[in-house]
């Protein structure tokens, strides 16, 4: 898949048809790993210690699905 990978939480929560509240569960509590699964915005931070992250659709893709299977998450059918 070419083009931009890297969604914000509001994209990736809507691409997966989860919340933003859930998809930052997952981060915090390390189902999503940094570096791999979400990275920290290269824009700037008005809070360090509360990073607006950046997520990687393909490699969380795999894992919401597996945490959710009953779930679909993409909406490439719509």
């Amino acid at each position: 898949m070419f083009g931009n990978i890297w969604l914000s939480s509001v994209s990736a929560a809507e691409t997966f048809g989860i919340t933003e509240m859930k998809l930052s569960y997952l981060r915090e509590n390390g189902f999503l790993k940094p570096g791999i699964h979400w990275k920290s915005s290269p824009h700037g931070q008005k809070k360090p210690w509360n990073p607006e992250a950046l997520y990687n659709i393909n490699l969380c893709k795999k894992i919401i699905n597996k945490l959710y299977p009953a779930k679909k998450h993409d909406q490439d059918a719509a």
